[in-house]
């Protein structure tokens, strides 16, 4: 009997790995203890909120503006708070954008889906670079899009050869996430320059716009101090989604953002957002998420305490022979594996109790994602398993 959707139970069957591997982690903490695991498969902000989060939350319990309560406000979020994104973003975009281009969303992935539901029509393609966040497949797929990936060339660069040849007339999004998840990866302006060119040229042959998506949770976590270039300007047709999940640490509160930049259409684009943001049954973003982003606008946790994480990680990467790509942002490596088929190696390092996930599940098989987003001593102390684990496999 059908008792559900087939493309559901086909995606069940398939289920993300990344959650697997989370989902293996609190057992083995149950049965070992959470200090003798070495869980790297999920990127879960663990350090606090910085303090004006606090400042923030007892200022909104206390009344401080008017009588503390919930509510509904206006389908795109509070007026003043989409102003203060706005300008959040006209600043790192260098073109000035007002509130009415703004919507307050729950999350980036709710910002995903909901551009996702205005502009896909069954059928249109959605390309990306591989590696990618396992959830862009997904997400398209929940309005009838494919996502289409475009293998990246050393040390994970963009190809812009690579979109000239995916590219077709069924195309009508891109999304290029900076810093990259699961890479690490910031791409350069002349990288983004060249896709550009492909996709401006796409868009006379085929009459269509072709919807470029800056994908930028991460982006404050640019360990480098490298330029993170402006999409507005560069593509005629951007988005700007992003969130407070990784720079304020509040990845359970889901409150992100969709900035539209200036162009022929752009405001019947956000009528369609406004529209979509209530029809999907988000209806807003969180009210008390919201205050608090609208009182710690410009906030962030401790760059320095990652990137001495990352350092960490490096170290132990390096005792172990791993061969890697040295992350330029977000909180991730992306490792090649010592085995061709990286399951293999992942399962020598899951009976060290060193959980990491396979690189297939992000579109490039003989690779592996870790999250160092734990403390710095576990990432230490993983050393002697990740070693051995190696050696076994090798």
């Amino acid at each position: 009997m059908d008792y559900i959707n087939a493309k559901i139970e086909e995606c069940l069957a398939n289920s993300s790995m990344i959650r697997r591997m989370f989902e293996m982690g609190i057992e083995l903490k149950k049965k070992y203890g959470a200090e003798n695991v070495f869980d790297f498969s999920l990127g879960n902000p663990d350090l606090p909120p910085p303090p004006q989060v606090k400042e923030a939350l007892t200022a909104i319990a206390a009344g401080a503006d008017k009588p503390f309560a919930l509510g509904y406000m206006p389908n795109a979020g509070f007026p003043e708070l989409r102003r203060q994104v706005a300008e959040q973003v006209s600043r790192e975009q260098h073109e000035t954008i007002d509130g009415s281009h703004v919507v307050l969303c729950c999350g980036a992935a709710g910002a995903l889906n909901v551009f996702f539901r205005a502009v896909l029509t069954p059928g249109d393609e959605v390309l990306c670079p591989s590696p990618y966040f396992v959830e862009y497949g997904f997400y398209a797929g929940n309005y009838g899009g494919t996502l289409k990936s475009v293998p990246t060339k050393k040390d994970f660069e963009l190809d812009a050869e690579g979109f000239r040849k995916a590219v077709n007339a069924h195309t009508r999004a891109v999304i290029l996430n900076s810093p990259n998840n699961p890479t690490g990866r910031i791409y350069t302006a002349t990288e983004l320059k060249a896709v550009a060119e492909v996709i401006a040229e796409a868009e006379k042959r085929f009459g269509r716009p072709i919807y470029v998506i800056s994908d930028e949770p991460y982006r404050f976590l640019n360990f480098e101090n490298v330029e993170i270039p402006a999409f507005f300007g560069l593509f005629p047709h951007t988005a700007v989604m992003g969130s407070c999940s990784k720079n304020l640490s509040l990845a359970g509160e889901r409150i992100g953002y969709i900035a539209v930049a200036n162009f022929d259409g752009s405001d019947l684009v956000m009528n369609a957002l406004i529209f979509c943001n209530r029809i999907l049954g988000f209806v807003n973003a969180p009210v008390v998420g919201q205050q608090i982003l609208s009182r710690c606008m410009g906030a962030q946790v401790d760059l320095n305490v990652y990137r001495e994480r990352r350092d960490a990680m490096a170290g132990v990467l390096d005792q172990a022979g791993i061969e890697y790509f040295m992350p330029q942002g977000a909180f991730y490596f992306f490792p090649k594996s010592p085995t061709a088929d990286e399951r293999i190696f992942i399962d020598a390092l899951s009976a060290e109790r060193v959980l990491a996930v396979p690189g297939r599940g992000f579109g490039m098989p003989g690779y592996f994602r870790m999250a160092f987003c734990v403390d710095k001593t576990l990432i230490e102390r993983s050393a002697p398993g990740f070693k051995r684990a190696a050696e076994k496999v090798r």
